[in-house]
């Protein structure tokens, strides 16, 4: 930026840069390089201030795309940011923070250069600005080497081989989050990009034997959680000069090299879009999530994806005999720390999402928890607020919720589990609860929700699947749950008659002509609530035929509301299910009675629990059991890659584009 220069308004004219943008070639071994390398600023952590930084410099980007077919400056630069990476490690052990710094900022312009370029031109032409290769005029040689493939090989090996400590930080956030901007191409198209050369170097050639590695290295990134490092412990020792930090390590050489530049970085004021505390753990996991999603490769599955669907717990002595190649061994216990404490992040229910999808080791150990609700509980808190989340991340902690009811050993865990003072449900009071029926309240008051705002059958239909797959093993339930089930039919029952009632007028006040035919959507609507009521009477008739003697509240609270059912007695679409329900009223509607008038809510409990214990099993009619499995939809990343995409674009600082550019989100990203 020049000895001068002391203001982001002033980079357009920075001579340094200029040059580099310009018509002259630069040799590799012009000491141009290391002055344009040494400046020294915090790196931009928010979105306003790397606007800033991108409008001040959009002149010299210009310029460079238009001179670099010519100078190959930029492949210049990307062969000096390679050379230094082989040392890197070197350095590290060394404590050389000299070197470190500078190849830090090497890889921070390509990484501006390179977001400019891929907002800006398809990806044949972002080929070109990396196979300049100078030659003598009339003559021919061998292909120019493919820069592109060795800078995305040295940031993976970066991340895998260096160590991360509080000098390398910078440098390895910095390499994450360049992969990331060049996999960003996928913004700017609006189809899911199938074929890439980009996607073709990560998982083919000199990449794939790294496979694993990378999956194990960003885990641990979002594992540890590690912070940035505080003032005076990065690579610098912070000086105040002026408005400005002026490192000590560069204080030597400042005169004639770039002015220091603050934007928001470490130690500044905190910006009102704050990064997560720990930058690497969240752009290890954005990379993570966008690795694991690319498209496979013509005859060949996405070894990302294979990885993440294979590795094991270090405490598993069969996975030395694992068949994958892509298979690694991980802490789980720490993994499963890291998932239920970032739960409040739509990134890390991605990544429990699709761990218990896809890798059945990591879904046998979480259902082998003996503190499960540490992993449920942080769920439960996502729908239960989720008129303040994204629908993604709702329907995400949703299906998180159906697969694990898949097991019936979860659906009687989580009964045994007792909470005291959950204090973020705010309906009413609840001293003490089981797990189960807490998870049991969250879920039908998001039907609640749905029901009265979005209107998802979709999210209806997981809700009630859930309930479902849990319903043979309801155990004492809290009355304030059971309650919340019958209620819940209520709701349903008076929606019922409403749209009955509507589709009888509608019908009685049309006539059917050709011009005229009768509209069918309460027809369409009548369906829909009598498929879903049906199944609310099935999950009742469940838990009644499978443990009615475990849950005298659920009993109660049928005959408080036993006037609710008459109606559906004689309806040809519950007939069946029905019976069941006949009985236990009659049964012990009768009891009741024998057993006198004014009778206190703990006489009533007596009554229906001795009841129980009398009701001979035979009288209740046997239906299937109730099980739903998740589906994943037929091409996932019709969903999963917008999803990803838009929550790195909204939270991450340096991959912000105007939104006009943005083609791919055709969805509500929250």
């Amino acid at each position: 930026m020049g000895a001068n220069s002391s203001s982001i308004a002033e980079l357009a004219s920075n001579d340094y840069l200029k040059r580099l943008a310009g018509t002259e070639s630069i040799s590799e071994n012009d000491p141009f390089w290391n002055q344009l390398l040494s400046f020294s600023f915090t790196t931009p952590t928010n979105g306003a201030d790397t606007r800033l930084l991108e409008e001040a410099t959009l002149p010299i980007s210009r310029s460079l795309i238009e001179n670099n077919p010519r100078t190959g400056n930029f492949q210049a630069l990307v062969k000096i940011f390679l050379s230094r990476t082989n040392e890197l490690k070197i350095s590290a052990e060394c404590q050389d923070q000299l070197f470190i710094w500078q190849a830090h900022n090497a890889l921070f312009i390509i990484r501006c250069l390179l977001k400019i370029f891929v907002s800006q031109m398809p990806e044949e032409e972002l080929l070109l600005n990396f196979t300049y290769q100078e030659r003598a005029p009339l003559t021919y040689g061998a292909e120019p080497e493919d820069l592109l493939e060795g800078l995305i090989c040295n940031l993976v090996h970066l991340i895998i081989e260096l160590p991360l400590l509080d000098i390398t930080y910078s440098i390895l956030l910095e390499s994450v989050t360049t992969l990331l901007v060049l996999l960003s191409c996928q913004l700017f198209q609006k189809e899911i990009i199938r074929e890439s050369v980009i996607y073709k170097y990560l998982m083919q050639g000199q990449c794939l034997q790294d496979t694993s590695r990378v999956v194990k290295t960003l885990l641990y990134n979002f594992i540890r959680q590690e912070k940035c490092p505080p003032q005076g412990t990065q690579i610098f020792e912070q000086t105040s000069v002026g408005n400005g930090l002026l490192y000590g390590l560069a204080s030597g050489v400042a005169s004639g090299l770039w002015t220091v530049l603050t934007l928001g970085g470490v130690g500044s004021k905190p910006a009102q879009q704050e990064e997560p505390s720990s930058p690497l753990a969240n752009r290890s996991l954005l990379l993570l999530l966008v690795l694991s999603n690319l498209s496979n490769m013509p005859n060949r599955p996405n070894p990302y994806r294979q990885s993440i669907m294979s590795f094991k717990n270090t405490q598993d002595n069969t996975a030395i005999q694992s068949p994958n190649s892509h298979s690694f061994q991980i802490n789980f216990n720490s993994l499963y720390t890291a998932l239920y404490e970032q739960q409040k992040s739509d990134q890390a229910t991605l990544l429990l999402y699709t761990l218990l999808h896809q890798n059945p080791n990591v879904r046998t150990y979480v259902l082998a928890r003996t503190d499960v609700e540490n992993l449920v509980l942080p769920i439960l808190e996502i729908l239960y607020h989720v008129e303040k989340r994204n629908s993604h991340h709702v329907y995400m902690a949703l299906i998180i919720l159906l697969i694990l009811t898949e097991e019936d050993s979860f659906n009687r865990s989580v009964h045994e589990v007792i909470l005291k003072n959950i204090t973020w449900y705010a309906e009413r009071v609840l001293t003490e609860i089981s797990l189960g029926s807490l998870l049991i309240l969250v879920v039908i008051r998001t039907v609640q929700y749905n029901m009265t705002r979005t209107r998802d059958k979709y999210l209806h239909t997981n809700c009630l699947a859930a309930l479902a797959n849990m319903s043979a093993q309801f155990r004492s339930l809290h009355q304030y749950a059971a309650q919340r089930i019958i209620s819940l039919f209520a709701l349903l029952s008076k929606k019922h008659n409403k749209v009955l009632e509507q589709a009888t007028q509608s019908l009685s006040g049309s006539v059917s002509t050709e011009e005229n035919p009768p509209i069918p959507d309460h027809a369409q609507d009548l369906n829909v609530i009598e498929e879903v009521i049906r199944m609310m009477l099935e999950i009742i008739n469940s838990c009644l035929s499978s443990s009615l003697h475990h849950n005298p509240n659920l009993v109660y609270a049928l005959l408080y509301k036993r006037d609710l059912f008459e109606q559906f007695r004689t309806h040809p679409s519950f007939q069946d299910v029905m019976q069941n329900l006949d009985m236990v009223i009659s049964f012990f509607s009768l009891r009741l009675e024998q057993a006198g008038a004014d009778l206190s809510v703990e006489r009533v409990l007596e009554v229906i629990k001795q009841g129980a214990v009398a009701l001979p099993k035979d009288k209740l009619k046997k239906f299937p059991e109730l099980k739903f499995k998740y589906v994943e939809e037929e091409q996932p990343e019709e969903f999963f890659v917008p999803y990803i995409w838009s929550l790195a674009y909204n939270s991450t600082a340096e991959l912000y584009w105007n939104p006009q550019q943005v083609q791919l989100f055709t969805m509500d990203s929250g």
